[in-house]
């Protein structure tokens, strides 16, 4: 079926519909939305840093308390933590993981083999590994060198000289799916099963694909993963699809064919960006004249969102935003666009924020930032001292 191309559409209409469906435009829905359901609308909370993607939540809903977001992670257990997109920490929905897991897998674990191999372990033998992990895991959750203190005498040579040398002994059973991250105490990493952690969920039956998948399973679930992204990032391309997830574009390439038909071309620079066709329509609709002020956090999943950040800022600006080592500093988003970085800390109850603008700021856009750093006050539960540089 030949492609349907659409009209072009101003990028203030784009930029508008995409910060709809990230809870970022304030209305009656974000208020009512739990933290589970944040993270499902806009594809997993970036948690490389657990405090950001606390922010991350509030800052799409300012009635979320730390303590809600924390019964979904820990009691509830409505959220699941682990490594997804690009390898890095995710929060996901509990009743997504098996979505994410046979979607992703493939190229993680493929990854996690590659590093085996430049320490010489075959492929039969960096899997022999997992079910150790397991078995040291099966009286409840372990900090990573506990399991490394269970695990490397059963081992060879070489398999421990790759377990002193890299951090990623536990990267193909989370890949997997087969464990994801439990609670510690404070600042404590540990690992627990997955069929312990999530039983409640209904996980285990779900029949997650193995390693050996069969081509169309996988394909399947990086379909459907493709869908959820357009409708939270689209217009969207291949490209910026591939970065976002991290799935190689060799992977990537053959999911075009089959979702074609489905979805509708959006023109402009880039000609292969893609929507669907109901989509399209809201878009069309969407009202321009609403705007949205926010605090967004360090590595905020709005900023990972795409490959290119031409629409967020300008190269001029660029630098301040993505940094060295892949640290993404927290920004004042005003209207889809980044208006500046801001900063914060807490001293003796006192929430003390910092507002950096990369140009003039008009009066009501300072109130609307002002607005935002006292709700982030009352996250904190802090007074606060606000001040524009």
């Amino acid at each position: 079926m030949p492609k349907t191309q659409q009209p072009q559409i101003r990028n203030a209409a784009i930029a508008n519909f995409r910060l709809r469906r990230n809870h970022l435009l304030r209305n009656d829905d974000d208020a009512a939305a739990d933290a589970a359901t944040i993270s499902r609308d806009m594809c997993g909370v970036q948690a490389q840093v657990m405090s950001a993607a606390y922010l991350q939540l509030w800052a799409r809903n300012h009635t979320l308390t730390r303590s809600e977001i924390e019964d979904a992670l820990w009691k509830t257990r409505t959220l699941v933590k682990t490594s997804l997109m690009r390898q890095t920490l995710h929060l996901i929905p509990a009743d997504e993981f098996p979505l994410y897991i046979a979607a992703l897998r493939p190229s993680r674990v493929a990854q996690a083999l590659r590093t085996m191999a430049r320490f010489g372990i075959s492929r039969e033998e960096g899997e022999s590994i997992t079910p150790l992990i397991m078995d040291a895991l099966s009286a409840g959750p372990l900090r990573r060198p506990a399991i490394a203190a269970v695990v490397r005498p059963k081992v060879s040579k070489r398999a421990r000289a790759w377990m002193e040398a890299c951090w990623s002994m536990i990267r193909i059973p989370v890949a997997e799916g087969s464990i994801c991250y439990g609670r510690g105490e404070g600042n404590e990493i540990v690992f627990i099963r997955t069929d312990q952690w999530l039983k409640d969920r209904s996980i285990k039956d779900q029949k997650l694909p193995k390693l050996k998948v069969e081509s169309v399973a996988v394909t399947q679930a990086q379909c459907e993963l493709f869908r959820k992204y357009l409708r939270a990032y689209g217009p969207a391309s291949l490209h910026d699809f591939a970065h976002w997830s991290g799935i190689s574009m060799q992977e990537v390439k053959p999911l075009l064919p089959l979702l074609q038909a489905e979805l509708a071309e959006i023109p402009g620079e880039k000609k292969d960006r893609w929507l669907f066709p109901e989509d399209v329509a809201i878009l069309n609709k969407t009202s321009t004249k609403e705007t949205g002020v926010r605090l967004l956090p360090i590595f905020d999943s709005f900023l990972l969102a795409h490959r290119e950040k031409d629409h967020l800022l300008s190269m001029q600006h660029y630098k301040r935003v993505y940094r060295n080592q892949g640290w993404i500093s927290p920004v004042v988003l005003v209207d889809g666009a980044i208006a500046g970085v801001w900063s914060h800390k807490i001293q003796n109850k006192k929430l003390f924020v910092e507002v950096d603008p990369f140009g003039r700021l008009t009066r009501t856009q300072r109130a609307a930032i002002k607005r935002e750093a006292e709700a982030l006050a009352v996250f904190f539960e802090s007074k606060l001292d606000l001040k524009f540089s």
